[in-house]
């Protein structure tokens, strides 16, 4: 991979920000088949991880980076889609349990495929959409990200991704670092059951440092609470019971989108314990990095996670992507790459060598991995 540096105009450029944009068209193929039922219900992951998957084999790899110093006030064209997604997303989805309850042509499995098509709609761009929202300092982004969560009935990822995720990425005390040899039908229940948990002690300690109760109103968890409360009632006026079940339904399928994107991001991948729970500072290598073209414009650069976390204030125009010298690469997309995991001997054998060879290129040293292969080490302080 050879990097090159983009000149600021050539980013400012709305032309430039235009394919961040492709996201909304989702939204016309999900009501194509909600129209025509049948098989068509299925056009939205036949879209989302058919397509792209072939997109980014001939498009390739972008091997281009903006300054990431430069002026962000210029970035306005690609915040307005992170802004824009969440009432596009509200309307579409009680739009479609609302005709969807009430579409003859539509029950049984054709309900079920929609409505787990609008969970990938949901998962792959709502999530993604309001994780960036939620690194951002203005109010407006915090609370459409928060909505957008309400959306999924995953309020708590909020405080679990900005408060633990991001602090303890890598080491033992971070549910969501997938570990070596951990397959993702049993990554998934251990991260739905402790993420929650670590959110909740996360937004505890942080108000007893403030000598405040847990249960003070200002903890956020009573926010997360009312807005997914305030879905469900939505979908039970707009389709009776039968839309609560859709509604749960694409939940679930866009909180598995998430935590299948979170499982390849860091599988194998650790921080060096320093002794004594101090660990090294989180750098590029501590993160799967891949620069595939199209499947970036879909997920607004959510690929370029290594430098997501080396800087996480970074908007994701910014983001940089980086050669196999200064981050370990997927050998695909996500759109393959979680497929992929979905199979774990197939992602065992695609994903453990290159765990083996991220350890000898990056910590040639340590011999014995039997520690950090079962996040047995010391918690970190």
């Amino acid at each position: 991979m050879s990097i090159t540096t983009l000149d600021d105009d050539q980013v400012r450029n709305p032309v430039a920000a235009l394919p961040f944009w492709v996201s909304l068209t989702m939204v016309p193929i999900i009501w194509f088949g909600a129209v025509m039922g049948g098989h068509w219900v299925l056009a939205i992951p036949v879209y989302s991880w058919g397509l792209y998957s072939l997109l980014d084999l001939v498009a390739g790899e972008n091997e281009r980076n903006a300054d990431p110093l430069m002026e962000r006030s210029g970035l306005g064209w690609y915040r307005a889609i992170t802004l824009l997604w969440g009432p596009v997303q509200f309307v579409t989805l009680f739009a479609l349990i609302y005709y969807a309850t009430r579409a003859p042509h539509l029950e049984g499995w054709s309900l079920v495929g929609l409505f787990f098509g609008m969970g990938v709609v949901s998962g792959t761009i709502g999530i993604n959409y309001s994780h960036e929202l939620l690194h951002q300092k203005p109010k407006v982004d915090r609370w459409m990200g928060d909505l957008l969560l309400a959306m999924v009935m995953y309020g708590h990822f909020r405080s679990e991704h900005l408060l633990v995720h991001h602090r303890y990425v890598a080491t033992p005390r971070d549910p969501v670092t997938a570990r070596y040899n951990e397959g993702f039908y049993r990554f998934f229940p251990r991260v739905l059951r402790e993420c929650l948990v670590s959110a909740w002690h996360a937004e505890a300690a942080m108000l007893d440092r403030k000598g405040l109760s847990r249960w003070h109103r200002s903890n956020p968890f009573w926010r997360y609470l009312a807005l997914q409360a305030a879905m469900l009632v939505l979908a039970l006026a707009l389709g009776g019971w039968l839309g609560i079940g859709l509604f749960l339904l694409q939940a679930g399928v866009a909180i598995w989108q998430l935590e299948l994107v979170n499982y390849i991001e860091h599988y194998g991948l650790t921080r060096r314990h320093l002794g004594d729970g101090k660990y090294e500072p989180v750098k590029p290598h501590h993160s799967w990095n891949s620069a595939q073209k199209v499947s970036n414009w879909l997920l607004i650069n959510l690929q370029r996670h290594s430098d997501h976390h080396f800087k996480p204030d970074r908007p994701f125009p910014l983001l940089q992507t980086y050669d196999a010298n200064d981050a370990p690469q997927l050998p695909a997309g996500y759109p393959v790459m979680t497929a992929a995991a979905m199979v774990p001997p197939l992602w065992r054998r695609m994903m453990n060598p290159k765990v083996r060879a991220w350890r000898k290129q990056y910590y040639p040293d340590i011999s014995d991995w039997s520690a950090y292969k079962s996040a047995s080490n010391p918690q970190p302080r």
